[in-house]
């Protein structure tokens, strides 16, 4: 699953939480195993709820059983018998709306197989449940617009089951260390496509507008893995080795089906070829739906992402591999590590997610080279850092109050990261025969951290306690500090690398590198201590010390190498961190000219990401490098062919608020890119707000994504109420994270509007967001937005209107939890 996060504008950083007590929460006990589970499902749709039949074989595991208990989510449970035969013979059960205990009139003896039959109805709208952090809704079957009473949204359901949603529509043991194989049988209207799990068996008429298709997977696979899918969607076919990779879009996204998943198959191939064990499945669909609550999830068979997996040809420009191409390989990854082996227990849930974030870099490094695989890493790292909460998190752990508290930065980005530095521990052939030897030890079934620590301990020949035991099982990450000395008259240079954290001290195997004379000189090293010097004589003093010279340590450091190494390292290291490192340090100390030397490099760097930092570090009020930096700030805004690195540099230009570059901006305008057109629209307001506001008034009818936010900032500076409309409307179609970044425009109109109905529908919007998402935003810069508002109203007809309801507003946000 790729996890829900919102990056929002107002994001602030997480205290560190103290620690709670949380309950034991070991693999879940095993006394009736799963079998085979059938259903036949029908959906009411004007009620939402779920008709449902099921016929659900197990079998005791350890002793004889006179009893099954199963969850089952607030259902109504009408009939519940033995299958004998033909004959269903009826059996008691109590029902507590959480689970069903059956009792089962004799003892059925270990190992020996048994069905039992069920008649349900499945409510989940009527559920009282909530999600957590990283899945936003915990009610396993969702039906969107289902009375088509939004126009131009889709009729669809869907469902969620991880970690335990799944038994909201269905009765099962909702544990991932149960497997059965499964066949579901979907009676929909006949006009909508559906998708399941494994292979479609058959499609039948079932009545006036109605049809049942059948879906069976012979495979064993987790309840929480079980999908289903209905709608109206356009399948885009493709094939891999013979297997059927299908893609489900929206019919009027279904023209860039190829666009977004077409790199599947060749990922297919990759992480097969790499793994050395085939995909296990026999076919691989992915499907997009609307209002998905966990951004994708890797069902087995069948994918499923969110909206922000498709788009228009014009929204794919804008498009990078940290978005959606690096979903596809997370969720396909998962096919391997999360479906064929699957974790134990959620406390184990690493075996899943953190090699799922490695694929990230993977697949990165294999379709695009080792800058995109290490910028991915970085970014994921820094996902990591950013809360210090993470710190206190063991990557596994049997306690944590919710599920849900797995899916965090620590078992993602830091796991990720701690598979990457594993591989380069171990030599790239030896890490993926361990972990082969994983996956074929325990396919079918169920996996932790202790399984494969032995795989690899096999392919390798060493002791990996070490390892596992400091970063799987310790907490945090080394804080390190690096000095250098060099012994001129004995030639030889002293690393010395100390590490402050907290706690334990990281055993950490790394490389220096000495660069003398335009060679390069490598030297293994292994860090045992808290603090610890190693020497390299040398035939004269290095131009630059390069410790951690592969740049896999999950560590933070403090480098005291002299701004003029920094420079050396930029020029002449490999790495894309070697580059970013030389950035960060120059951005400082802008005054340095040296600094200024790194940072104009940095305009010109192959990689765009940095050549968009560099833009973004640029301390353009320095009259020496902003002398320097604009001619290349010209060309880039001009010529670049990433969208990110010309719009940053149309947003830098901007910020000078020069009318020499109206034109500039103008010509931008006509870029195909929404990005790059939202950022010369901004730059062109206020040079010229009269142009800015007729170009976003021509803008409108096709604006996506940032120039939508953009076209709102030109409306709250140079606007009317006459633009309310638009902007009200293109704010309800926006998710989350588009909501936050057009409040800005927003909050501009509500200060200079005197329409006494606008102005309650524009606050109380800003109030009812932030009330939601309260948990992830800096809420204070919200009520702080509002008070502006309400005090540029002070002096117009509505302000006792405005004042009222800024009240309120500030007091149900203050008031949420």
């Amino acid at each position: 699953m790729q996890s829900l996060r919102f990056f929002l504008f107002l994001l602030a950083a997480a205290p560190a939480l103290a620690q709670q007590p949380a309950p034991y929460r070991p693999a879940a006990r095993q006394i009736n195993n799963l079998v085979h589970t059938r259903l036949d499902v029908a959906f009411d749709y004007k009620k939402r709820h779920l008709i449902g039949r099921e016929w659900v074989t197990l079998k005791p595991c350890a002793a004889a059983t006179d009893s099954l208990r199963l969850d089952a989510k607030g259902m109504d449970i009408s009939t519940v018998a033995l299958v004998q035969g033909a004959t269903n013979v009826p059996l008691k059960f109590e029902y507590n709306q959480r689970q069903l205990l059956i009792h089962l009139k004799q003892p059925v003896p270990a190992g020996e197989a048994y069905t039992v039959y069920i008649e349900y109805t499945a409510k989940p709208d009527e559920l009282d449940v909530k999600g957590g952090r990283a899945i936003e809704g915990a009610k396993g079957l969702y039906f969107i617009n289902p009375d088509s009473a939004v126009a131009g949204k889709p009729v669809q359901i869907w469902t969620q089951g991880e970690p335990d949603s799944n038994s909201v529509w269905f009765p099962t043991i909702d544990e991932p260390n149960q497997k059965t194989t499964q066949e579901i049988s979907m009676t929909v209207p006949a006009k909508y496509v559906t998708l399941s799990n494994g292979k479609l068996l058959s499609q039948k008429p079932a009545g006036p507008g109605l049809r049942t298709d059948t879906w069976k997977m012979d495979e064993p696979h987790a309840p929480y893995l079980f999908m289903m899918a209905v709608g109206d969607f356009r399948i885009t076919k493709d094939t891999w080795r013979g297997k059927e990779v299908n893609y489900y879009l929206e019919p009027q996204y279904s023209a860039q089906a190829r666009a977004i998943f077409g790199k599947t198959p060749r990922m297919l191939e990759f992480f097969a070829q790499r793994l050395g064990v085939d995909f296990p499945w026999d076919k691989y669909h992915q499907v997009v739906c609307r209002d998905f609550v966990a951004g994708a999830m890797e069902n087995t068979t069948a994918s499923l992402f969110g909206e922000q997996a498709q788009g228009s040809a014009r929204e794919l420009l804008d498009w990078q591999y940290a978005g959606v191409e690096r979903e596809i390989a997370h969720e396909l990854f998962h096919q391997w590590f999360g479906d064929y082996v699957t974790a134990e227990s959620w406390g184990q849930l690493t075996v899943n997610e953190s090699f799922a974030n490695f694929s990230e870099i993977l697949w990165a490094e294999h379709e695009y080279g080792p800058d995109a695989a290490a910028q991915q890493a970085d970014l994921s790292l820094r996902t990591y850092f950013r809360d210090p909460a993470n710190f206190l998190r063991p990557v596994v752990r049997a306690r944590y109050a919710e599920k849900d508290d797995m899916f965090d930065g620590v078992v993602y980005q830091k796991g990720g990261n701690i598979l990457n530095m594993l591989r380069a521990y171990l030599g790239e052939e030896v890490f993926f025969q361990g972990l082969k030897r994983y996956l074929t030890q325990n396919a079918f079934g169920t996996g932790e951290a202790h399984q494969l620590r032995l795989a690899l301990e096999a392919a390798s020949g060493q002791d990996l306690n070490w390892f596992f035991n400091q970063w799987y099982y310790g907490v945090g990450h080394p804080i390190v500090t690096i000095d250098y000395a060099w012994d001129a008259a004995r030639k030889v240079q002293a690393v010395t690398v100390k590490q402050t954290q907290a706690g334990q001290t990281f055993q950490l195997p790394f490389i220096i590198d000495y660069y003398v004379g335009g060679k390069v000189q490598h030297q293994p090293v292994t860090m045992t201590e808290a603090t610890q010097t190693f020497t390299m004589p040398l035939a004269a003093r290095p131009d630059l010390v390069n410790v951690d010279a592969r740049k896999v340590l999950v560590w933070q450091k403090e480098d005291h190498k002299p701004l003029a190494e920094f420079a050396y390292q930029q020029r002449h290291a490999a790495r894309y961190l070697d580059r970013r490192e030389a950035l960060r340090a120059a951005e400082s100390r802008p005054a340095d000219p040296q600094a200024q030397q790194i940072l104009l490099a940095g305009l010109r760097d192959k990689t765009p990401a940095l050549r968009e930092m560099a833009v973004q570090v640029l301390d353009l009020k320095n009259a020496a490098l902003r002398q320097a930096a604009t001619p290349l700030l010209t060309q880039m805004a001009a010529t670049d062919t990433a969208p990110q690195a010309q719009a940053a540099a149309l947003a830098a230009l901007g910020s000078l608020k020069q009318k020499s570059y109206a034109s500039l901006f103008s010509k931008a305008l006509g870029s195909q890119s929404y990005r790059v057109q939202a950022a010369a629209l901004e730059a062109l307001l206020p040079l010229n707000p009269a142009q800015a506001l007729a170009r976003a008034k021509a803008f409108e009818a096709g604006s996506k994504g940032p120039l939508t936010e953009a076209i709102a900032l030109v409306y709250g500076q140079a606007g009317s109420v006459s633009q309310w409309p638009w902007m009200r409307a293109k704010y309800d179609a926006a998710d989350p994270n588009g909501r936050f970044q057009m409040l800005a425009g927003l909050g501009g109109m509500l200060g200079r509007m005197d329409d006494p109905t606008a102005l309650p529908e524009g606050i109380t919007r800003i109030r009812d967001l932030t009330v939601e998402y309260k948990r992830y935003v800096d809420y204070k810069r919200v009520v702080g937005l509002l008070r502006e508002v309400q005090q540029h109203q002070s002096k117009r007809p509505n302000a006792a209107l405005v004042a009222g309801l800024v009240e309120q507003a500030a007091a149900a946000i203050e008031a949420a939890k």
